[in-house]
């Protein structure tokens, strides 16, 4: 099936007190398409500056992403810097220069448009609706924001959400776009803007899936010995959810649960080591147990 993301490419300087990188492969449209590609095909949309390294390009079709939506422009790439904190919870933005990324506006090129799957990663709301504007009658549109929008463009991205089944955020988005404490107050008020399963991420602590009936399907963050860097996380385990399910071919709750899992496996993997490198050359060996060890550890009998 195919599957869409739209979404930022970048190059990261990262601090951690494990080490650090500078001007890395990073974005989250990168983060993505490095994990989902083990699953599905990847159309990808994007902008980068012509200080790009072509090899970054050559690794993604490596990774069975088309770029034919990537445009290169005349500019620096998107560039961000970032420290963490001991515990790796922290994390101070050192600097964000946008460069060419500033102006980008998605030009669907017209072999993506009738993409079944699409990821709408972290831009503006008003971008995301474009992009749907330029889609033709998607099967599973999933959406991921932040507080910086839901705190300016919060009209439009309640407009957006009105044609998003799978909404994206963390715990304290979730309490601001909702405007709800409790969790699960959130979540129904979040139901009303549209989307129809709310994921909310909860880092080191796993990630919690709540569906319009107000049931609940909870996958804990892998237990690792080896952690080195956190960013990208997130676009990680979307790129798994939405891979195994473009993969799939089905939407159902049994599937939604197991992409959740991928996607939490996909995560634990990207954390191992600094940029996309732990994502570069997996195994589908490695991949399939450490999704069995997620089974092992939470399975348990009913009374």
């Amino acid at each position: 099936m195919s599957l869409l993301v739209v979404g930022s490419l970048a190059l990261d300087t990262v601090k951690t007190p494990f080490g650090s990188v500078e001007d890395a492969l990073g974005g989250a449209a990168v983060y993505f398409s490095s994990a989902a590609s083990y699953f599905s095909p990847v159309k990808m949309v994007g902008v980068v500056g012509d200080d790009f390294d072509a090899a970054a390009l050559d690794y993604l079709k490596a990774r069975n992403t088309d770029l034919r939506g990537v445009e290169t422009r005349n500019g620096k790439t998107f560039r961000w810097g970032g420290v963490y904190g001991s515990d790796l919870n922290s994390r101070e933005t050192t600097f964000t220069h946008l460069n060419v990324f500033e102006s980008f506006q998605p030009k669907i090129p017209a072999e993506y448009r009738d993409s079944e799957y699409v990821f709408l990663a972290n831009i503006g709301p008003e971008l995301q609706a474009d992009v749907l504007n330029q889609i033709q009658g998607p099967k599973l549109v999933a959406l991921d924001t932040m507080n910086y929008w839901i705190d300016g463009s919060l009209s439009a991205l309640r407009e957006v959400l009105r044609s998003v089944q799978v909404l994206v955020i963390n715990d304290s988005e979730a309490q601001q776009l909702s405007g709800e404490w409790n969790l699960v107050k959130a979540a129904r008020a979040i139901f009303k803007m549209g989307p129809e399963l709310l994921i909310v991420k909860k880092g080191e602590h796993g990630a919690l899936m709540i569906f319009k009936d107000v049931s609940f399907f909870y996958a804990p963050a892998y237990p690792l010995e080896v952690l080195h860097d956190p960013t990208g996380a997130g676009d990680s385990f979307a790129g798994g959810f939405m891979g195994y399910l473009a993969q799939a071919g089905e939407i159902n709750p049994d599937h939604f649960k197991r992409a959740l899992v991928v996607g939490s496996t996909m995560a634990s993997f990207c954390v191992e080591q600094f940029s996309v490198k732990r994502l570069v050359d997996l195994s589908q060996g490695e991949i399939e147990e450490r999704f069995n060890e997620f089974w092992r550890m939470t399975q348990f009998q009913p009374f």
